[in-house]
This record gives C-alpha cells, sequence and structure tokens, in this order.
C-alpha cells in the first residue's frame, strides 16, 4: 500500500507528523540519517547521500520534504531529489519551508518556487517554532543556564507557531493524496508575540523569572557560532532579528484552522505543556 515519506521523521515536525499519520491508519516512512532499529518504517536518509533517496522513496506516492537545515542554499542538495522523486511517481510533495525570508539565500527561494510549480506541490512557509525555547537549542539553552532572552529584535512580533501544528498542517494535506490544495500556506500562531511577551508568559506561567537582554546582530551571530552553527547560517539568522524588529516579520495567518479545523495553540498553552522545562 502506498504511503507517506517524511523526511526530517526524527525531528520537531517530522516525529509529530509520523504519529498523525500512522493514528489515522496511514502508512508513514520515519526518513533520517540515524533510523531507529525498532521501528520497521524508519528509513535511513542523508542529503549528503544520493544513494538513499531511491531506497527511501520505493513504495511511496506522498513526501513531506524537510530541506537541509542550517544551510542557506539547500537547492543544489535537492534538486536531484525532486528529480527521482518525479520519476518515482509522487503524487503530493509537501515542503516545511519559512515565512521569514533569510538575507542572501536566494536558494531557499528557488527551491519553494520549483515545489510549487510542480504538480501536487505545496510549501508550508511556517514562522518562527515555538519549540525554539526549548532545549537544546541556543535561545532555551540561555533561558535554562541564564534566565533571560538574548536578542537584537527589540519590541518586534513575530507569528510563533507549535510545530505540532505545522505537523497538523501537513497531515491533513498528506493523509489523502487528493485532497485539494493550494500550493502555498503561511503558517502561523493565532497572534504575532515578541520576546518580551515571551518572556512575561513564561515568568507568569512557570514562575521561573525570565528577562529580555537587548544586544547587536554581529553579538546574535557571534552567540549563534558559539553554539555550533556554520557562519554563514549564523550570519544569516542574526540579520532575520533587523527585520522582527522593523515590523516586517508580524504577520499571522488562519492556514492552520482551515486545513484541520481547529486554531493553532497560543503560546500560553504551548508554555503550560513545557512548564517543566523552566520550573525544574
Amino acid at each position: 500500500m502506498p504511503g507517506v515519506l517524511v523526511t526530517g521523521g526524527t525531528g520537531k515536525t517530522g516525529k509529530a507528523l509520523v504519529q498523525l499519520l500512522r493514528g489515522a491508519g496511514v502508512r508513514a516512512r520515519a526518513a533520517g540519517r540515524n533510523p531507529a532499529a525498532a521501528d520497521p518504517d524508519a528509513v535511513r536518509f542523508d542529503w549528503n547521500d544520493p544513494t538513499t533517496f531511491g531506497p527511501a522513496l520505493d513504495g511511496t506516492d506522498r513526501v513531506f520534504l524537510l530541506p537541509p537545515v542550517e544551510s542557506v542554499d539547500p537547492l543544489p542538495l535537492v534538486e536531484p531529489f525532486l528529480h527521482q522523486a518525479q520519476r518515482a511517481g509522487v503524487q503530493r510533495l509537501v515542503m516545511l519551508g519559512s515565512a521569514i525570508v533569510l538575507p542572501n539565500a536566494p536558494g531557499a527561494a528557488e527551491l519553494a518556487a520549483r515545489v510549487r510549480a510542480r504538480p501536487g506541490g505545496v510549501v508550508l512557509r511556517a514562522s518562527g517554532f515555538m519549540q525554539n525555547f526549548l532545549r537544546p537549542h541556543p535561545l532555551a539553552e540561555h533561558i535554562h543556564r541564564h534566565g533571560e532572552i538574548r536578542t537584537a529584535a527589540g519590541d518586534g512580533r513575530l507569528g510563533w507557531v507549535d510545530a505540532r501544528d505545522i505537523a497538523a498542517a501537513a497531515a491533513a494535506l498528506l493523509a489523502d493524496p487528493g485532497v485539494d490544495a493550494r500550493s502555498d500556506y503561511l503558517i502561523t500562531g493565532p497572534h504575532g508575540m515578541s520576546y518580551p511577551q515571551a518572556a512575561q508568559i513564561i515568568t507568569a506561567r512557570t514562575g521561573r523569572r525570565v528577562r529580555v537582554e537587548p544586544i547587536t546582530e554581529e553579538e546574535q551571530a557571534a552567540a549563534y557560532r558559539a553554539a555550533g552553527m556554520p557562519a554563514e547560517f549564523a550570519a544569516a539568522l542574526a540579520a532575520v532579528e533587523r527585520g522582527i524588529k522593523e515590523g516586517r516579520e508580524d504577520q499571522v495567518s488562519t492556514a492552520v484552522l482551515e486545513l484541520t479545523g481547529r486554531p493553532p495553540r497560543t503560546f500560553a498553552a504551548f508554555v503550560a505543556d513545557h512548564a517543566y522545562e523552566w520550573t525544574r
């Protein structure tokens, strides 16, 4: 029986998506560099090893596409996979893209355009992940160790979204390959939120006092490099905070409600679900 290949199947969104699809009776193949030996439908998949593409695609007619992370130009690695997926007869391809455009990263925009242009291609342009406030993300690590959020974004707001809601939106598109869909969806939480507002919510909901420490864009890039990010990606990610500060990323949509039939989770609900992260 045909099923869904979930690249990044052990990550924040992919793991939740696999669970949702399997819960709905859909065969979901969890693909990753280190597949779980106990999962009979787990398969090895590595963007740097094209020989893994064919075996992963075998027997699937739908794909959840998570491009290589921490890359400003994922197209050279993903393009051969797109060709192979087309030859394999994939009917629906849902790519997790970003609502936030990295500076000087035309390859990411070109990749999204190619997915949208193919039959059955859909791009989910997700806003910032609420899961960034959970370890091991550098943002969360600093909160855990020092009780502060270091940011160059000022009071700028972002439509933070729970990865579980992204997974639910993807599941709605992948459970049935024949479901009608647009080629592009902006995926956000219910409202925009600044880092100072996030700090207030964490403090109020958990009792752990969290403050905001303003820093420069250059200091943020250095912090990302120190956390292990490639220098080019760290600089681009830090530059995003300038756009947030200037209000360019303050956008919300109703796509989660449209696709799943329920509104996206609020940040307060997310914090309540993960309160142990800040209280232990």
